[in-house]
């Protein structure tokens, strides 16, 4: 198995922002779902080899674990270089019952980007992202909200996740109509398996020059070739109690893996590792976010920045499905 060698740096989208070619995703850290890592020295630490490994990009959220992911990376990177280090977060989700508890209204995106710059301990956020699109706020309120962190310097650049190709395109109009900061980054649900995105977001990015960042770069576990076709999932597997990624337990799916899997061998390598560096082989793709929640998963991830794909053999892997939007199931 290829071991983690030095990391690779990239530029987010067409910014001059340097970020590994991973991104450590923070969900993982917390205590609000049975299969989060639930030890805060244990997050802490890992979070601080994947810095020693070189990763310098750190994805959370307000939302998980309602702040306490933030405040354990806040801890984890104190005693780090800031220079170097890109932190980002998301809002949108519930924070607390009652009005303006969720949103992405100008009094609920500037309430949390308070509280979470407390919770993660520094001055600034590197890359503010809305966690999904607002129906019932005007996009032209968002985007007046997120310029003027940009402008007051709490926040350096922008991001959004998980929408229509329509939606995403409508705020980087209406950035450019109003002079609002743009949209930098876009964090789509992408994996092997997960393709929709071809057919809805990455066109856009690809045009626009937009910074990608999937999310879910395993499928949940499922890349990773811990389940098998024929095997129910082993107690305390993510899939033995979330539905979403048991649902991928598709013939079509089986068969990718069955590929991933072909080339790990010929490649002395492990099905994850192939796994990313399908992303890492898609030219829009900048920094999966990888979810490690043991030294021996983020030694894998990192190592698989040394894995290289031809064209012929990413095009076994995809063979087997046609991207299509909306992905089987979503509305």
């Amino acid at each position: 198995m290829p071991e983690s060698d030095s990391m690779a740096y990239t530029k987010l989208g067409d910014t001059g922002l340097d970020v590994s070619r991973l991104c450590l995703g923070c969900m993982n850290f917390g205590s609000e779902q049975p299969w989060m890592m639930n030890d805060r020295d244990a997050s802490v630490d890992l979070i601080h080899e994947a810095l020693d490994l070189g990763v310098n990009f750190l994805d959370t959220a307000n939302v998980y674990s309602t702040g306490e992911s933030e405040e354990i990376v806040g801890e984890a990177v104190a005693s780090a270089d800031r220079d170097e280090l890109v932190l980002a977060t998301k809002v949108y989700g519930d924070m607390f019952d009652g009005p303006n508890g969720s949103g992405l209204s100008r009094k609920h995106v500037l309430d949390q980007v308070e509280a979470s710059l407390d919770r993660l301990e520094t001055d600034y956020i590197d890359l503010y992202q809305i966690h999904r699109w607002d129906d019932d706020t005007p996009i032209e309120e968002t985007l007046a909200a997120l310029d003027h962190l940009v402008e007051t310097g709490r926040v350096r650049y922008i991001g959004a996740s998980t929408m229509t190709a329509y939606q995403f395109t409508k705020a980087l109009y209406t950035s450019d109509i109003e002079d609002y900061s743009r949209f930098a980054c876009m964090q789509p649900e992408y994996n092997a398996v997960d393709r929709h995105e071809e057919a809805n977001l990455l066109e856009v990015c690809d045009e626009e020059g937009i910074g990608v960042i999937p999310w879910s770069p395993l499928a949940g576990g499922f890349l990773t070739g811990k389940y098998e076709r024929d095997g129910e999932p082993e107690s305390g597997l993510r899939a033995d109690t979330d539905e979403y990624t048991r649902n991928r337990f598709t013939e079509a799916n089986w068969d990718v893996l069955d590929e991933i899997r072909a080339l790990a061998e010929s490649k002395e390598a492990t099905p994850a590792q192939v796994a990313l560096a399908w992303l890492l082989h898609q030219e829009v793709v900048d920094a999966p976010i990888i979810g490690p929640r043991t030294s021996e998963h983020l030694q894998e991830n990192v190592a698989a920045v040394s894995v290289d794909l031809t064209d012929e053999e990413a095009a076994r892997i995809e063979g087997p499905k046609t991207p299509r939007w909306p992905a089987p199931g979503k509305n």
